[in-house]
């Protein structure tokens, strides 16, 4: 018996909705306005991290939170001893070679005193072999002693220029050896120079995130600064919208810290890459007044107008049947169309053709629609 029951309480059922009226409903014009959502923050324009060029410990730190600071102001200072003592070392060697190349030097005045030596040597010889050759004229001595005269000439006159090729030497090698010493001394003062951390452009500290005491490693960021007269809204769009976002664009934004109040915006710049860490691209929005709360960093939200479309033709959403037909009222006949759509939200859909406004929809069971439905602007 108990299985009678149950077909005779699921034939009444489908009876029952059988017997339940079609839902009709009418198309509708109206203008609507194409948007897309796009998260993201506040930033400042020229945002940039402060960063330590150096290890050691902050000795000095000249700022706090929400300061201005100019361009090349001190912001803080390093220490770091092993940097000093090269840079001292670098100069202590760099003087020492200075002084090994001035004319005083004592490897040069040595140099130069064989040069003297020599030069005086032979004058001596030049001398003799003129005068022995003037004996050798005369038949006054013999070949012998002659030439053995010129041979000393000769020999003093290598001697003396070899001396001078080797003075030209000392010099150049002591004009070297000054080279590398100089330049090890400016790459320790330009290290040592490190240690002191300076703004590289003007702009307001946003985030302060090393103290006074704190060991710091190259590339640790120690300071956020920012250009505080640009406050812009940095919001993420996804693939699948990014080819309808267009520079000039408005946007509507909203402050998670302020949802009370809307502010108008534009399209400034779209980032010509993907932003893989935010899995979407970024996008710039320039605001068309002062923002009253401009702190960065803060949430809001974005709607992006895309199109804007005038006297549009919509139905409900639920009036849509899968594959794009719609069913039209014939008589007491129902007949399936096929439509073609634009706009497709989670209530509404845009007709282009396939229906006026004078088709009237038809359906069975849809909840929540009927006849003469309104379009509330928001939900487009």
């Amino acid at each position: 018996m108990s299985h009678l029951y149950m077909i005779l309480f699921l034939v009444a059922v489908l009876l029952f909705s059988c017997q339940q009226p079609s839902i009709e409903t009418l198309p509708i014009r109206q203008d609507i306005i194409e948007t897309i959502f796009a998260p993201g923050v506040l930033e400042a324009e020229n945002t940039y991290n402060l960063t330590a060029l150096n290890d050691g410990y902050l000795v000095e730190v000249n700022f706090k939170e929400g300061d201005f600071v100019k361009k090349g102001q001190i912001i803080a200072v390093i220490e770091n001893r092993e940097n000093a003592l090269n840079a001292e070392s670098a100069s202590n060697l760099y003087n020492f070679a200075l002084k090994n190349a001035q004319s005083n030097a004592p490897a040069l005045l040595q140099a130069q005193s064989s040069v003297a030596n020599a030069k005086q040597k032979l004058e001596q010889d030049r001398i003799q072999e003129q005068r022995y050759k003037r004996l050798l004229e005369s038949n006054s001595i013999a070949r012998n002693e002659y030439e053995t005269a010129l041979l000393n000439f000769q020999t003093s006159s290598n001697n003396y220029e070899s001396a001078v090729l080797a003075v030209k030497k000392l010099e150049q090698d002591v004009q070297q050896q000054t080279i590398s010493p100089k330049n090890q001394q400016r790459i320790n003062e330009i290290t040592l120079g490190k240690n002191t951390i300076r703004a590289v452009e003007k702009g307001k500290v946003y985030q302060k995130l090393k103290s006074v005491g704190d060991f710091v490693r190259r590339g640790d960021v120690i300071a956020t600064i920012g250009d505080p007269d640009f406050i812009y809204a940095k919001v993420k769009v996804d693939e699948s919208s990014i080819s309808k976002v267009k520079v000039g664009q408005t946007a509507l934004v909203k402050l998670n810290a302020q949802k009370e109040k809307a502010y108008e915006a534009r399209v400034l710049e779209i980032l010509p890459s993907f932003d893989e860490n935010q899995q979407s691209f970024i996008c710039k929005l320039k605001f068309s007044e002062k923002l009253d709360f401009a702190i960065v960093k803060t949430q809001l939200q974005s709607n992006i107008t895309i199109d804007t479309q005038r006297n549009a033709l919509l139905i409900p959403r639920n009036f849509l049947e899968y594959g794009g037909f719609v069913y039209v009222k014939n008589g007491k006949e129902r007949e399936k169309v096929k439509v073609e759509t634009n706009f497709i939200s989670s209530d509404w859909v845009q007709i282009l053709s396939g229906i006026d406004e004078k088709s009237v929809l038809t359906t069975h069971n849809i909840e929540g629609s009927s006849k003469g439905n309104t379009l509330p602007q928001s939900e487009l």
